[in-house]
């Protein structure tokens, strides 16, 4: 199971968006997928990030070490009521319906166990994963 951090960046949000994948193993740390778009928000290159994770993972399975509460909620907690729901929810449509239908198929595809981290909180991988997602945000590549 591979073991990676993910996080996602627009400045100003939204605006010009970033998100990064890095993978940790026995050498080490290092981003192993960047993406970036011209005009998104914080929360779809969260996600993003995410699906960019699962889909690097693919069969072997994942954890996702995220900062991103919200995502993990729409993974846990949401997505099946609203699947049940016809892919609505009681207060209105589902923001960013696009990206949670592609998380949500993947999370249940693969072997994915997702880690809450608090964010900006001096973890060196969770910095590590927003440094690469600045940096993607501005036109970086691998």
């Amino acid at each position: 199971m591979k073991i990676l951090w993910t996080d996602g960046s627009a400045s100003p949000n939204p605006g010009p968006g970033g998100f990064a994948v890095i993978e940790v193993d026995g050498g080490g740390a290092r981003p192993v997928v960047l993406g970036r778009e011209k005009d998104t928000t914080n929360i779809r290159m969260e996600g993003s990030a995410m699906i960019a994770a699962i889909k690097y993972a693919g069969d072997e399975g994942c954890e996702i070490h995220s900062d991103s509460e919200f995502w993990i909620n729409v993974l846990t907690k949401w997505a099946g009521g609203w699947v049940a729901n016809g892919w609505k929810k009681k207060t209105g449509a589902i923001k960013n319906l696009d990206l949670v239908k592609e998380l949500y198929e993947l999370y249940n595809k693969y072997s994915v166990k997702l880690v809450w981290e608090k964010g900006h909180d001096g973890i060196e991988l969770n910095e590590m994963a927003d440094e690469w997602a600045n940096k993607a945000r501005q036109g970086e590549e691998l």
